[in-house]
Formats: C-alpha cells, sequence, structure tokens
C-alpha cells in the first residue's frame, strides 16, 4: 500500500512534459500580446495530458474551435449580445452539433460549443469577429505547442 503513494519517475516526466508545454505556451501567448493569453496554456495542458492520440485530439480541438469561433463570431454579429437570447444560443449549440457530425467534425462538438458558448455568453469588449479571432489564435499556440513537445519527447524517449 506504501508504493502506491511513491512518484515513479514517469509520473516526475509527464509532469516535467507538461509544465514545459504550459510554460511555453504562456510565454509565446504573452509575447505576441494575446488578450486572453491563458487559453494558449489551458490548451496544451488539454492536449498534452489527454490519453487520445495527441494528434486525433488537437485535429478535433483545433476543428472545433474554428468551427465554434466562425459560428460566434457570426451569429453574435447578427443577435447582440441580451439576456432574451437564450434561443439564439439553444439554435446555435444545437447548430454547431448538427454541422460537427455532417462536416465529420463529430469528437470536435465539445469544443465547438465551449467556444461558442465563450463568444456568444462572456460580456466582450471589442467586436465578435475580434474576439472569435483571438480565441482562435489562443487555443491554435496551444496546440501547436503540445504537439511540438510530444513529438520531441517521443523522439527523445526513443534514443
Amino acid at each position: 500500500m506504501a508504493s502506491a503513494n511513491r512518484l515513479a519517475p514517469s509520473t516526475l516526466v509527464d509532469a516535467v512534459r507538461t509544465t514545459t508545454a504550459a510554460v511555453l505556451a504562456l510565454l509565446l501567448a504573452r509575447l505576441l500580446r494575446l488578450p486572453e493569453f491563458y487559453w494558449a496554456p489551458i490548451s496544451a495542458i488539454v492536449i498534452i495530458q489527454s490519453t487520445i492520440d495527441p494528434k486525433t485530439l488537437a485535429w478535433q480541438r483545433f476543428a472545433g474551435t474554428a468551427l465554434g469561433a466562425a459560428m460566434g463570431a457570426l451569429i453574435a454579429t447578427v443577435f447582440p449580445a441580451s439576456p432574451s437570447n437564450t434561443w439564439v444560443y439553444a439554435g446555435a449549440i444545437f447548430l454547431a452539433g448538427v454541422l460537427c457530425v455532417l462536416l465529420r467534425f463529430r469528437g470536435a462538438y465539445r469544443f465547438a460549443a465551449i467556444t461558442l458558448s465563450i463568444i456568444l455568453l462572456i460580456a466582450h469588449t471589442r467586436a465578435a469577429w475580434i474576439v472569435a479571432w483571438h480565441r482562435f489564435v489562443e487555443v491554435s499556440l496551444g496546440i501547436a505547442v503540445a504537439l511540438v513537445i510530444a513529438l520531441l519527447w517521443r523522439i527523445k524517449a526513443e534514443y
């Protein structure tokens, strides 16, 4: 029972790999002066810590974020935010699910819905299309960093 509380070398390596991806994504997002820079390390952590192959999850997150950002920008421009827009939000989430199936992005639906929710439900001071673009760039940066770290770690482990 005592051995269950020990730190295995693989646990420490995983923590270092996750920390490296998160901090690198954070620093790059800050360097680029992205307004909601924290989405980059969050995305890096989601990818690097997933039990799904990083390339598969990265594609799902990328496609879902792109779809959710595009839909969010369009819908928020056509239907300005107001408390009575619950039905608009409901329709948008439903439409995102249908589009993900039609585009064969089924695994991307959760990411599309999350991005869409952030754009439609959080008050922003910038135009919806700017918020959507920033969200897409922030998430994509985190995905890219996580993929590079995962690839480099895999190459290093093979030697």
